[in-house]
C-alpha cells in the first residue's frame, strides 16, 4: 500500500520483520512442543529461546540474500534462523514441519490482529454516525428518491442508517476475525504425516488460534471471508461518503466537509469547498472491492495445493486491510467533523420544494375526503406541475383547485412536516449498542 492510505501501525504489522517475528515463533512453539512429547532433547528448545535471532532489517536483508540463492523464502528463513543459532540444536527448527504450516500459520495470526484493528476502528466510526443520529434526528431534510425531492426525512435518519449499515459490517468481521484465526501444523498434504496433532494444538494454543484441517495449506474461502468483510465495510463508507457529495452540491449545501484552517478547495478557484475526502473514500471503496475479486480467484488451488495464490495475498492481504483501517478511520473523523446547514434543508424542505413533497399527503387527504384513488392522483399531479410551472407553494395551487374540497385546517394539517415526521425516533430505537 502506498504510503498515502498506510496507517503505521498496519505498516508495522505487515511489515517483513513482524512477518519472520511471528514465523520464529511458530517454529520455537513447535520445538517446544516436540520436547514436551520427548521427541527432541530437553535442553534444545531452551538453547533456541536464548540463542533466537533478533528480526529487524538486517535479518530481513540476510534472508532477502538468502533466497536470492535458494529461490524459497521460508527455506531461506530457515537457513538464516540456524545460521544464527548455530550449533546442534539448530537442525531442530523446522523439523517436521512443511513451509505452509509455518507460513499460513504466522499470516493467520498477522490477519487476525489486523482483523482486531478494522473491528475498532469500525466500531469508532459506527459510534461517531450514532451521536450524529441522536444530535439530528430533529432536524428536518428534504428527502430524495432518484435525486428527485421525495419526502421529509431527518437527517438523524440518515445517520441512524448508516451507523445500522456499519454494524452489519461489524458483524461480518467478527465472523470473519473468527474464521481466519486458525492454524495448521500438519505437513505436506495435511496428513500429518511426520508431526503429532498435539505439536499443532500447542503451537495453536499459544497463538490463540484454532487448529483446523488442512491440505497443505490453510481453505482460501476463509481468506476471502476476510476480504468480503473489509469490502463490505468500504462499501457502507461509500455510501456514506457518496450522501456527503450529494449534499455538498452547490444547488444543494445542506451539508460539507470540514475545512481547516489555511485548507485550499482549489489551486485556480478559491471560493471551492470541493468535498475531496468524501471523494477520495469513494475511490477507495472501489479498490477495496477489487481485492475480493482477487480473493475469490485464490480459493481454487490445484489437489492439495499450489502457488498461484501466494503471489496474490502478498499483495492484495496488506492492502486490503491497510486501506480498510484508513478508510475506517478517516470516516469516522469525517462524521464527527461533518458541517451540517440545517437553517438551508429547512428552508429547501419548505419552501424551495414549493410544497411538493407533500404531494402524497394531498393524495390521501382526497381519498379520505371521497375521491377516486386514480381521480385523486390526476388532480395532485395537475397541481403539482402548475406548481411549478408557475412557481408557486403547491398548497396555494391545490387550495385554488375547484376540484378540491378540503378546508383550512385541513391543508395546514396535510402540510405540516412535523406529521409525516412523527415518527422520526423509531430510527433511534434501533441503534440498541451503546456509544
Amino acid at each position: 500500500m502506498i504510503g498515502r492510505y498506510a496507517p503505521s501501525d498496519a505498516v508495522a504489522l505487515f511489515s517483513d520483520a513482524t512477518r519472520f517475528a511471528t514465523m520464529l515463533e511458530v517454529e520455537l512453539l513447535a520445538v517446544e512442543a516436540l520436547a514436551e512429547r520427548g521427541e527432541v532433547p530437553p535442553d534444545v528448545a531452551p538453547a533456541l529461546r536464548r540463542r533466537r535471532p533478533v528480526i529487524d532489517e538486517a535479518f530481513v536483508e540476510r534472508v532477502a540474500a538468502r533466497e536470492a540463492v535458494t529461490r524459497h523464502d521460508t527455506a531461506a528463513f530457515v537457513d538464516v534462523v540456524q545460521d544464527a543459532v548455530g550449533g546442534p540444536e539448530a537442525a531442530w527448527i523446522h523439523y517436521g514441519l512443511t513451509s505452509s504450516d509455518v507460513v499460513d500459520t504466522a499470516l493467520c495470526v498477522v490477519l487476525t490482529r489486523a482483523m482486531d484493528l478494522v473491528i475498532d476502528a469500525a466500531r469508532e466510526l459506527r459510534d461517531a454516525l450514532t451521536r450524529r443520529a441522536r444530535e439530528t434526528i430533529d432536524w428536518p431534510i428534504t428527502g430524495r428518491t432518484h435525486g428527485v425531492h421525495a419526502e421529509p426525512t431527518t437527517y438523524g435518519a440518515k445517520f441512524s442508517l448508516f451507523a445500522l449499515a456499519v454494524d452489519r459490517d461489524l458483524s461480518r468481521a467478527r465472523r470473519a476475525r473468527e474464521a481466519i484465526a486458525v492454524g495448521k501444523l500438519s505437513g505436506a498434504v495435511g496428513t500429518y504425516s511426520n508431526i503429532d496433532p498435539a505439536v499443532e494444538a500447542h503451537v495453536c494454543a499459544a497463538l490463540g488460534l484454532t487448529p483446523v484441517p488442512a491440505t497443505q495449506v490453510i481453505a482460501r474461502d476463509r481468506h476471502a471471508e476476510v476480504l468480503y468483510a473489509v469490502a463490505s465495510l468500504g462499501t457502507s463508507i461509500e455510501q456514506f461518503a457518496l450522501e456527503i457529495r450529494l449534499l455538498a452540491r452547490s444547488e444543494v449545501g445542506e451539508a460539507y466537509e470540514p475545512f481547516a484552517e489555511g485548507q485550499k478547495g482549489s489551486s485556480a478557484m478559491p471560493h471551492k469547498r470541493n468535498p475531496v475526502r468524501a471523494e477520495r473514500l469513494c475511490g477507495l471503496a472501489r479498490v477495496l472491492r477489487g481485492y475480493l475479486q482477487s480473493g475469490l480467484e485464490d480459493v481454487a488451488l490445484w489437489h492439495e495445493r499450489d502457488i498461484s495464490h501466494s503471489s496474490v495475498e502478498r499483495v492484495i492481504l496488506p492492502d486490503a486491510l491497510s486501506l480498510a483501517l484508513f478508510m475506517a478511520r478517516d470516516a469516522a473523523s469525517l462524521a464527527d467533523g461533518l458541517e451540517l446547514v440545517p437553517e438551508r434543508a429547512r428552508a429547501t424542505l419548505l419552501e424551495g420544494s414549493l410544497g411538493l413533497v407533500f404531494s402524497q399527503s394531498v393524495l390521501l387527504a382526497l381519498v379520505g375526503a371521497g375521491m377516486a384513488r386514480d381521480d385523486a392522483y390526476r388532480v395532485v399531479q395537475r397541481a403539482a406541475r402548475r406548481a411549478v410551472a408557475e412557481s408557486r407553494p403547491l398548497r396555494e395551487v391545490v387550495a385554488q383547485d375547484e376540484a378540491v374540497d378540503l378546508d383550512e385546517a385541513t391543508l395546514a394539517h396535510v402540510f405540516d412536516p412535523e406529521r409525516l415526521l412523527a415518527h422520526r425516533r423509531r430510527f433511534l430505537e434501533a441503534l440498541t449498542w451503546s456509544s
